[in-house]
């Protein structure tokens, strides 16, 4: 049934093969999904199309599929369809390649103009074919729909911990939770980093100035991650206004600052 929907001008073109996932996490920890993804070459091939013809689209790990705006393989993979130039797409399932209607949807049209096929893991499907046009579109709305519902139980998630008295949201540098306390930062470093930032704003009574003071002495100022698989980890960098801005207007490190200096 495969075979029959692919036609000479489907082989003399590429295949291309595109990977995502949504986060890093999902890159570094569901790697059983990013090998089956990769082996959808090695399909491509069975169906006729020769390792050169392959092309593999992998720059979108670690990207959501909500918008193509930060996705340059998909929008790499939109140009070469609309070229003429892709023989079929391989993904496996729709909501890899897009989980908004209208960049689904373009990318549908953009196929069936250029007599593209689309492979995902229930089969092949001809855009230019109104029942699998149609196919097509319903999986792109449950694709949009999917993320609406993750979105809303992750919400749900968080209200019910904020009922309870648990939700807790990133600190501002240099303060840390201890249990159900917001304690300063025992790291030493951050503490200096912080009391640094008080103290040239105490000299030069300006954020920019103090961001140009630390520039000039060759200083980089501290953020803590929060989540993914650098969750606790210090991240070191340029002092942005925005940043001295926020340590400035911070009640507690205020208090904290006034008592050490």
């Amino acid at each position: 049934m495969l075979n029959s929907k692919i036609a000479d001008h489907h082989l003399m073109r590429k295949a291309c093969i595109y990977i995502r996932q949504s986060t890093m996490a999902q890159v570094r920890f569901n790697q059983e999904s990013t090998e089956r993804q990769y082996n959808l070459a090695d399909q491509a091939k069975s169906l006729g199309w020769t390792p050169e013809q392959v092309r593999i689209l992998d720059g979108d790990l670690a990207q959501s599929g909500e918008l193509m705006t930060k996705r340059d393989d998909f929008k790499t993979l939109v140009s070469d369809v609309a070229m003429g130039q892709v023989g079929a797409i391989f993904s496996l399932e729709s909501s890899r390649l897009a989980r908004s209607n209208k960049d689904w949807h373009r990318l549908l049209e953009l196929c069936a103009v250029t007599k593209t096929l689309v492979f995902d893991g229930d089969g092949c499907y001809d855009p230019s074919d109104f029942n699998d046009s149609l196919v097509l579109g319903m999986k792109g709305t449950f694709a949009q729909a999917e993320l609406h519902i993750i979105r809303a139980r992750l919400h749900g998630a968080k209200l019910n911990k904020a009922q309870k008295g648990e939700l807790r949201f990133p600190l501002p540098v240099g303060l840390v939770f201890d249990g159900d306390k917001i304690v300063l930062d025992p790291d030493q470093e951050v503490q200096g980093a912080v009391r640094a930032v008080f103290t040239l704003f105490e000299q030069e009574n300006s954020a920019y100035a103090v961001v140009q003071r630390f520039h000039q002495l060759g200083l980089l100022f501290p953020r803590r991650s929060y989540g993914g698989v650098w969750d606790g980890k210090l991240i070191w960098g340029r002092l942005t206004h925005s940043r001295v801005i926020g340590v400035l207007a911070n009640r507690h490190l205020r208090v904290w600052s006034v008592s050490i200096l």
